[in-house]
């Protein structure tokens, strides 16, 4: 049975300082044995974690949308930051990759659009983050779930760790996949964990940010 954490960051987001072998032993710790990394624009970490961690990574990575966020998981390549969300959504897409709206409803991160658009969109939508741990509030967590209720979606639900000691906060508990199409059907399966960390970790990655900057 795997403990997943399916939304951690690392060094290779603007907003983050976490290496890469602190993550590993972080993990080994507190008994997670399977990881997404979804850095802000940038999959490097998530290829290199793949080569390095003693258990599954899923290369995958959040893209920034004039709409708001998108994550693109099981990733080969880079999606660029700025297209329309529908372009985002092709690139994932067109490299066979599935696409996971994270804290789609998050009062300060959801997504920017309107419902009509989302519902069109709904059917290119792979997966669904209904537990956030930095969402400190009910009503998105219902929102999403309802959403991935209405049409089918698998849910999915992450740490959004941008320190060690967020990770496996929250997560996932599913058996073991081969691929992303297994994966989908295992999360499908599995059974959400869900614990909201400490509002004042959104200063951590403020501090991150800061620090990257100057």
């Amino acid at each position: 049975m795997l403990k997943a954490d399916l939304h951690i960051h690392t060094k290779y987001s603007m907003d983050c300082d976490t290496p890469l072998e602190k993550i590993i032993e972080r993990c080994l710790e507190t008994g997670v044995n399977c990881i997404a990394i979804a850095d802000h624009d940038s999959i490097e970490g998530a290829l290199e974690m793949q080569k390095i961690a003693p258990f599954p990574v899923i290369v995958a990575g959040e893209i920034l949308t004039p709409q708001g966020e998108i994550m693109g998981m099981f990733l080969k390549e880079r999606v660029p930051i700025g297209l329309p969300i529908e372009e985002a959504i092709a690139h994932v897409k067109a490299q066979g990759g599935l696409v996971c709206l994270p804290h789609p409803f998050d009062t300060f991160r959801g997504l920017r659009i309107d419902g009509a658009r989302l519902e069109e969109l709904a059917e290119q939508i792979d997966v669904v983050e209904v537990f956030n741990a930095r969402s400190h509030f009910s009503a998105p967590i219902i929102k999403a779930d309802a959403f991935a209720r209405k049409h089918g979606i698998a849910k999915s639900a992450g740490s959004d760790a941008h320190s060690l000691g967020e990770i496996g906060y929250t997560h996932v508990e599913m058996r073991e996949f081969e691929g992303k199409d297994d994966f989908l059907q295992a999360l499908r399966e599995g059974r959400i964990v869900g614990n909201r960390t400490n509002p004042l970790v959104h200063f951590r990655s403020l501090w991150a940010r800061i620090k990257k900057r100057f």
